[in-house]
């Protein structure tokens, strides 16, 4: 007879992976244990292994959580009846929006990249190069002069995302200006630098 599975199941996994994202990004994957999350969860390694059957699988839910969350948000913006400047500007603040309320998700996917097997590694690059797509083919639309360099659309997109992606390393919320004036601020140096493109 097959093992029913419990009501709160998801909600047990969902409990997991948030404290995987804690550990991993406070003391790194290969620095936290299984072990380590059992005790951090007040559980057996037994019980973690019944929801997922490898550390490994764990660190990849942590990503794939975090890029799915990121995709859902770009696509309810491109849904938006709205310019290409406010567009990315949008993006940017639900990009902010979701880097500060999933800080450890959002670093374990910047920093542990290399701790996943080569087939899930190569998932996870791939979905972030869709979100880069997107952003890329917006900057071409806000700034037509990029049609005509093509070498420049990619490094474009991701000085971009470089403004934002390490916020997580300074940005505090009780600091000097709030995560959307830190997203706003972002977006005003993308346009105004995209307009004066030579």
């Amino acid at each position: 007879m097959a093992r029913t599975q419990a009501i709160d199941y998801e909600q047990r996994r969902e409990a997991i992976v948030d404290k995987a994202a804690e550990l991993y990004a406070a003391k790194g994957f290969l620095g936290a244990s299984v072990l380590d999350l059992a005790e951090a969860l007040g559980a057996s390694k037994s019980l973690i292994y019944h929801y997922y059957p490898s550390k490994e699988d764990i660190l990849f839910e942590v990503m794939d959580s975090h890029l799915r969350d990121l995709d859902e948000a770009m696509n309810a913006v491109m849904a938006l009846d709205l310019s290409p400047p406010d567009r990315l500007r949008e993006i940017t603040r639900s990009f902010m929006h979701r880097y500060v309320g999933a800080a450890a998700r959002h670093k374990v996917l910047l920093n542990e990249l290399d701790s996943l097997p080569a087939e899930r590694r190569a998932d996870i690059i791939s979905r972030q190069r869709r979100l880069i797509d997107v952003v890329e083919k917006l900057l071409v639309e806000i700034q037509p002069k990029l049609k005509r360099r093509k070498r420049a659309q990619m490094p474009a997109a991701m000085l971009y995302f470089g403004m934002i992606n390490w916020t997580h390393t300074w940005f505090r919320a009780d600091g000097g200006a709030t995560a959307m004036e830190v997203a706003d601020m972002a977006a005003d140096i993308a346009l105004r630098g995209l307009e004066g493109l030579d």
